[in-house]
């Protein structure tokens, strides 16, 4: 084993996460409690990646696999590359709902590759941790949840991205209706007008610091800190079944938005059972993940490596 790289394999957990909250566009994000678990060890040559639960048979095995690219940006980061890679990922966070399955292996793919440098921790401090997350994955929203853990405010500045995690108040109860089909975010992103109206932009502003006094502070508030008129509607023609759920829900009196770019749908509270959401959804009730991603030394034990076995309490 070269000097660089520490002997025997790491292993991380990381959260699920719900990205824009309603009105935080690209900058307010949740951490929730349904992790995905991985472990790493540097080899002397070649890449092997196995995918147990959420896309088993569908992700790629080797270089390709998202988490094997953030580790690689995270050792460039570093100054070192291993000759090889052995990889191991027990997936639970949905690909492709808006629950931030993309930054979940960004984050731990870079924390893998700290973790697997002698003096990693001094070479790539939390911060930097964040801005390189947020580089690769091009916007901070998930990622920073997902690293930190809590309720997240994200910026950028020229320097990269920043964040900051608060405490959530008691009464926020995220319940998550996740659909069978699949989103991409650029396809999202791509049904996002050019501009808005002035006041749309003003009366948007004006919710997310809202949300921010509602979340940490007074949740009784949830409802009308939840409204958007950035995104939401223009993306709601390509998403119908979860613009209507969220239109019902919110008819019902719960803080509900789109999770992310969807199609998941975030409540902050549980809803009356007058809401019927159908047989196309799957509801889990999640606590908030306050630790934020969590690394270790050692191979993933057997309950770790149980596809079902953390997270989504209902």
């Amino acid at each position: 084993m070269p000097t660089n790289f520490t002997a025997g394999p790491v292993r991380v957990r990381v959260p699920a996460t719900s990205a824009n909250l309603g009105p935080g566009f690209d900058a307010l994000g949740l951490a929730l409690g349904l992790y995905d678990d991985l472990a790493a060890e540097v080899t002397s040559g070649g890449v092997r990646v196995t995918v147990t639960g959420q896309g088993a048979g569908e992700l790629p095995d080797d270089d390709r696999h998202l988490v094997v690219r953030a580790m690689r940006a995270g050792f460039d980061a570093l100054g070192v590359q291993p000759g090889g890679l052995s990889v191991e990922c027990v997936n639970r966070i949905p690909q492709a709902r808006g629950l931030g399955s993309s930054s979940a292996a960004i984050v731990a793919g870079v924390l893998l590759a700290r973790a697997l440098v002698t003096d990693g921790d001094h070479r790539l401090d939390e911060a930097g941790v964040l801005r390189l997350a947020a580089e690769i994955e091009g916007h901070p929203d998930n990622v920073a949840p997902c690293l930190l853990g809590g309720f997240t405010v994200a910026w950028s500045e020229p320097t990269g991205a920043r964040a900051v995690s608060l405490p959530v108040a008691d009464g926020v109860r995220p319940v998550v209706f996740v659909p069978a089909e699949r989103g991409l975010t650029a396809t999202a992103r791509a049904a996002l007008p050019v501009s808005v109206p002035h006041a749309d932009a003003a009366l948007t502003a004006g919710r997310a610091a809202l949300l921010v006094h509602a979340l940490t502070t007074d949740p009784t508030l949830l409802l009308p800190a939840t409204v958007d008129r950035l995104h939401q509607d223009y993306r709601a023609a390509g998403m119908p079944a979860t613009s209507s759920l969220v239109s019902a829900l919110r008819a019902a009196g719960v803080a509900a938005v789109v999770s992310g770019a969807g199609p998941t749908v975030l409540a902050l509270s549980e809803p009356p059972a007058s809401v019927q959401a159908g047989t196309d959804w799957e509801i889990w009730k999640l606590p908030i993940d306050v630790s934020g991603a969590r690394v270790a030394r050692g191979r993933l034990g057997h309950a770790e490596r149980d596809p079902v076995a953390a997270g989504r309490k209902s």
